[in-house]
């Protein structure tokens, strides 16, 4: 234990601080991030991400997690560094709602991998078992009912996503 403390002494979270994070929260989204950043580079690249995914209990294929690395990866370094990882942990309450909105967007398109304009059973299935997420086919429809705004189309528009996404509960 005496390791990781001296590894941190370094670490002055004064420098990354945000509206509404505490410098001990900092402290604790930098001791997650450098168990993530296995080859202690300063970055968590796509093999670090993956494996960090798979220690979760996820089953991402590598071409889920690098859609995933891409749509994170602010600078184009095709790794997630401190301040990125940071912006990610401490969630979106500090964006305004044009920045929200473009992030929903970057995750229906990866529900929509056809660029369909909607999202249907079939793309939450698939999502989902990408994901390791066991649902049957009954709950995944049940799910793609109460987000659509029109039952007899069955399919969730960008604007009945941004709706479910944005809410505090759902149905």
């Amino acid at each position: 234990m005496h390791s990781a403390k001296s590894k941190h002494q370094n670490f002055q979270a004064r420098k990354y601080e945000r509206p509404g994070l505490k410098q001990d929260e900092i402290e604790e989204i930098k001791e997650a991030f450098d168990l993530f950043d296995t080859d202690q580079s300063g970055a968590i690249d796509l093999k670090e991400l993956k494996a960090a995914m798979q220690s979760l209990g996820y089953e991402s294929k590598n071409d889920t997690i690098f859609t995933m690395l891409a749509e994170l990866d602010k600078d184009g370094a095709a790794s997630l560094d401190f301040e990125e990882f940071l912006d990610l942990m401490s969630g979106t309450e500090n964006k305004d709602e044009k920045d929200t909105k473009e992030e929903i967007d970057k995750i229906f398109r990866l529900f929509d991998a056809e660029s369909k304009g909607t999202i249907v059973v079939k793309d939450v299935e698939r999502v989902c078992k990408e994901l390791g997420e066991r649902l049957n086919r009954e709950d995944i429809t049940q799910i793609v009912r109460l987000a659509c705004q029109d039952e007899a189309q069955m399919h969730i528009t960008p604007d009945d996503f941004y709706s479910v996404m944005t809410k505090k509960t759902f149905p």
